[in-house]
């Protein structure tokens, strides 16, 4: 005779095998999904992809030597980047903070919780290129289009985030600071400031490596910085100067990146 506990084994060995069955299955038709999608592009004609190999290193080996007469007209365009990266990120940083005070659930209610968070997605969907051909159109040609792309597209990004991690203060600390007689920009600078300062400037040290690198490109539309060069370089095929501006990129993206690891372990994991 089966006795309860056999019986209750049996069923979960059975729950396990339907898991395992459904989970070899959605990852069956993912694989042919993925080999139909791949297939249209063209990824599995062993023609185009020998070709397209053969071209890339043509074009690999016609970027050395590098042209460093252009060095001087490259490092002053790829300054007026950073510039936009830095300005960029502190601009949208002005405006991401409130926005993401007013999209947080435990302070504001519903209604402006959800008309916020509408605006931060809507601002998100945009790319930072395309906000930087609509600024160009709106203020014309140079580094202020490029500058104000990357603040708007800043705003999209770090409200959202800065919302989620004001949520994540435990509600009962704000129900009792409320108890208090607290109001909203009390709890805001005494309560959750201190708990998420550290989340919140290291989202924002990414948000300025993520522009710095975004930045590059934003001259290929007329929003000023290096991308303009770019644009010239490789519509000419003068690609020896093309790695001139490459290799500049390259030195003030790693240069950057270890900026904001030093700032990070040095101010905010200690604190």
């Amino acid at each position: 005779m089966t006795g309860p506990g056999s019986l209750a084994d049996k069923v979960r060995g059975r729950d396990a095998d339907l898991r395992r069955w459904r989970d070899l299955g959605s990852a069956l038709a993912l694989l042919l999904v993925m080999g139909w999608i791949l297939g249209r592009m063209g990824f599995f004609d062993p023609g185009r992809l020998a070709g397209g190999l053969a071209n890339f290193g043509r074009f690999a080996a016609e970027l050395f030597p590098p042209d460093l007469s252009v060095l001087p007209v490259v490092l002053t365009s790829l300054a007026e980047t950073v510039e936009m990266a830095f300005a960029g990120t502190f601009l949208g940083f002005i405006l991401s903070f409130p926005l993401g005070v007013l999209g947080t659930r435990t302070l504001f209610p519903r209604p402006v919780v959800l008309a916020v968070r509408l605006l931060v997605a809507i601002i998100r969907t945009v790319p930072s290129l395309l906000w930087a051909v609509v600024m160009v159109i709106v203020v014309g040609l140079g580094p202020l289009a490029g500058t104000l792309a990357l603040a708007i597209y800043t705003v999209g990004y770090l409200a959202k985030l800065y919302a989620e991690i004001l949520e994540g203060v435990d509600p009962e600390v704000l129900e009792a600071v409320r108890g208090l007689g607290a109001r909203r920009h009390h709890i805001v600078r005494f309560v959750l400031w201190p708990e998420t300062a550290n989340a919140i400037l290291s989202q924002l040290l990414f948000m300025l490596e993520y522009n710095i690198r975004s930045s590059t490109v934003l001259g290929l539309v007329g929003a000023g910085g290096i991308g303009f060069y770019m644009q010239v370089y490789i519509s000419t095929l003068a690609y020896g100067r093309l790695a001139t501006v490459l290799l500049a990129v390259l030195a003030v993206v790693l240069i950057m990146d270890g900026l904001s690891a030093w700032v990070r372990r040095r101010y905010l994991l200690e604190g």
